[in-house]
């Protein structure tokens, strides 16, 4: 019985795996919850609005982290019915361990440390802004932002070959523009970095105009590195976008069917 309870809980808390009445009611709550945190820890920077609700604000943090923290042990308590984590107590450390664990941990971690410990107000303040890690956690509870994390995981490689292109390319950009613009304008192409910082800004089309090449080379050099810096910027996009499209097609074909009483999965066709 304890581990068909474990397998439910498992399931209700992951709603990738079931797709019954409870995984919606829960997902969206847990979601709600979430962007209300956030919502809350953004007003509570607004004086007009924090100073005559801080009442409010602290009882809305505390049932938060109430719920968050069952979530949290009820996580670490069912993760055995992961074939990952089945072992009972190295499987829950190496659970506890992993990245989503780490984020649920750390956005309930300062309330508890300020209640145990006692902090200067300034410091609790700073803790407090690791409650927007909360927002990393919707990841876990929409199942459009896992197809967009499975595209980036499936094209890992291919946008770490792009980011090394634009790298190169911004570099390259920096170093020649330098080299035209530094005899002309010794104050303003300072160094190499400060060159690469303009390069940055005129590839990606922001141009803040602090720094201006004055010559007809550098001039050049800009209209030559801005046109080509569309494409060089234009190929990540294209990587993703064509992930995207295969993920949604393999997603739609090899969907997979749920009981709505249980949540197992059920025999495909």
């Amino acid at each position: 019985m304890s581990r068909s309870t474990k397998g439910k809980v498992h399931i209700l808390l992951h709603p990738e795996l079931g797709n019954s009445k409870w995984d919606k009611i829960i997902n969206a709550f847990i979601l709600s919850l979430i962007i209300l945190n956030v919502a809350a820890v953004s007003l509570e920077t607004v004086p007009s609005i924090y100073d005559p609700n801080k009442q409010f604000f602290h009882v809305f943090d505390t049932m938060s982290v109430i719920i968050f923290s069952v979530e949290y042990i009820l996580r670490v308590w069912s993760c055995n019915h992961d074939p990952r984590y089945a072992h009972s107590i190295r499987g829950r450390l190496r659970y506890m361990l992993s990245p989503g664990a780490l984020i649920d941990l750390a956005a309930i971690l300062p309330f508890y440390i300020h209640v145990v410990v006692g902090l200067d107000l300034r410091v609790l303040r700073i803790l407090r802004l690791l409650r927007f890690l909360r927002l990393f956690r919707l990841t876990a509870y929409m199942r459009s932002a896992r197809i967009v994390l499975n595209v980036f995981k499936s094209r890992a490689n291919q946008l770490q070959l792009s980011l090394m292109l634009i790298v190169i390319f911004v570099t390259l950009s920096g170093c020649i523009v330098y080299f035209v613009e530094h005899p002309a304008q010794p104050e303003v192409f300072t160094t190499i970095p400060n060159s690469i910082y303009w390069a940055v800004i005129t590839v990606t089309s922001v141009g803040y105009g602090d720094i201006v090449p004055i010559t007809t080379a550098g001039k050049i050099m800009t209209t030559t590195i801005s046109i080509l810096g569309l494409g060089v910027y234009a190929l990540p996009a294209g990587i993703v976008t064509a992930g995207f499209l295969e993920e949604m097609r393999s997603h739609k074909k090899l969907k997979n069917k749920y009981c709505p009483h249980c949540g197992e999965e059920l025999p495909r066709d």
